[in-house]
């Protein structure tokens, strides 16, 4: 195994000969490198070096009383895997401790240091040096996780369907597994006139600023239900929302809205005493599916995504749901994946929503709870490899 790349910034020959001495007495693996200022040190490059021995004597970096000029250019121009330990005098044992202070991993004595001494600190300082990396990327990894749980639950909320007459399940995974959320959204919740409104959107884009805008759509799509703003006003409403706080003018947000309307909750005239009605609204996003007793798609007009015409229009359509319906919502992060050749379909197109369809035949046995995470490994499967977007599914079915 190579021992450590060390370059020992040394003007003095004399020095740099006991260096060397010392290493070569205890068979030291330390391959070293030596130059005689800080610039000639950058120059020969750190990038190639684990640890960097500098002597704080050297006169081209020691204009400030602290002498720690040279360890400050250093430590901004090494790379962060990068040690320093630096060198002092039998009388400057505080100058080492002052170093340490300013990023240095360690220090040594001249005069008081032998060759298995130096070989031990020379190691002690890269390892030092690759804890103090790895706990930075801890808590920069901890500080995501915290932004992330925050906008998650934001994007991801508890239903407010406590007494209505309408069950839910739901599921999230980001695109490419990882541990960041996009913009994609949902939300449910339950109006004090028993009707039941749901909503699936998606911001264009990926990434922190996508995943804040997709929450404020949430929640102020929930604060204008909830404060009895007419369900026709929703999306205009929701539009000038996003038009105000979107950070680029080429944002736009796809969505898909049902209220759902049961027995003795306002239905439709001339409607079946019993069945549930649903009120579709589609501004660009997929349609959702009844996956029973379909599975068929929901009949809808689809509308032009927020954010793309100023005087838009969402048309609904209303249909009345059959006795035991499953509705199921879902952005299209689940149906762009490649269908592998799977149904009527050739290897290289897209799934789509007629393969959605066929998917959701292929598990027609499964239950609600499991029903997404089955459709989502399954789409994994037929695509060669995990979802590129974001994936959001939010399965309704009337409450028993």
């Amino acid at each position: 195994m190579a021992g450590p790349r060390v370059l020992l910034v040394e003007d003095d020959p004399g020095d740099v000969f006991l260096v060397r001495e010392l290493l070569a007495e205890v068979s030291s693996p330390i391959e070293l490198t030596v130059a005689a200022t800080v610039a000639e040190a950058i120059e020969v490059g750190l990038a190639t070096v684990d640890c960097v021995l500098l002597d704080l004597q050297l006169p081209d970096h020691n204009k400030n009383p602290d002498r720690l000029d040279g360890l400050r250019t250093l430590r901004a121009k090494a790379p962060e895997n990068c040690a320093i330990c630096v060198l002092t005098g039998l009388d400057d044992e505080a100058t080492g401790a002052a170093a340490m202070a300013e990023g240095a991993q360690d220090y040594l004595i001249k005069g008081a240091v032998d060759g298995q001494l130096l070989t031990r600190s020379v190691r002690y300082s890269v390892e030092r040096r690759r804890a103090e990396r790895n706990a930075v990327r801890l808590r920069a990894a901890q500080l995501e996780q915290a932004a992330s749980a925050r906008v998650e639950r934001g994007l991801l909320p508890r239903l407010l369907l406590d007494g209505s007459f309408v069950a839910a399940h739901r599921f999230y995974r980001p695109g490419r597994r990882s541990s960041v959320l996009g913009g994609d959204f949902y939300d449910a919740l339950r109006c004090p006139d028993g009707s039941v409104h749901a909503i699936v959107g998606d911001v264009s884009g990926h990434g922190p600023d996508e995943a804040a805008l997709g929450a404020l759509l949430r929640v102020s799509w929930r604060a204008l239900v909830l404060s009895g703003v007419g369900e026709p006003e929703v999306l205009p409403a929701l539009q000038m929302v996003f038009n105000s706080e979107k950070h680029t003018s080429a944002l736009f947000t796809t969505v898909c809205t049902v209220a759902l309307f049961g027995e003795d909750t306002g239905e439709e005239e001339g409607a079946v005493l019993g069945r549930t009605q649903a009120r579709l609204r589609v501004a660009g996003h997929p349609p959702p599916v009844l996956r029973a007793p379909g599975p068929v798609e929901l009949d809808y007009r689809l509308g032009p995504p927020l954010g793309v015409l100023p005087d838009a229009e969402w048309p609904a359509v209303t249909s009345e749901l059959p006795d035991g319906w499953e509705l199921m919502m879902y952005s299209d992060g689940l149906i762009e994946g490649h269908s592998g050749g799977f149904g009527d379909t050739d290897p290289g197109d897209r799934l789509w929503t007629d393969g959605l369809l066929s998917l959701l035949e292929r598990h027609r046995d499964s239950d609600l709870a499991s029903l997404a995470g089955r459709l989502v490994e399954h789409a994994e499967e037929l695509n060669g490899g995990p979802l590129v977007d974001d994936v959001a599914i939010l399965l309704l079915t009337g409450a028993t």
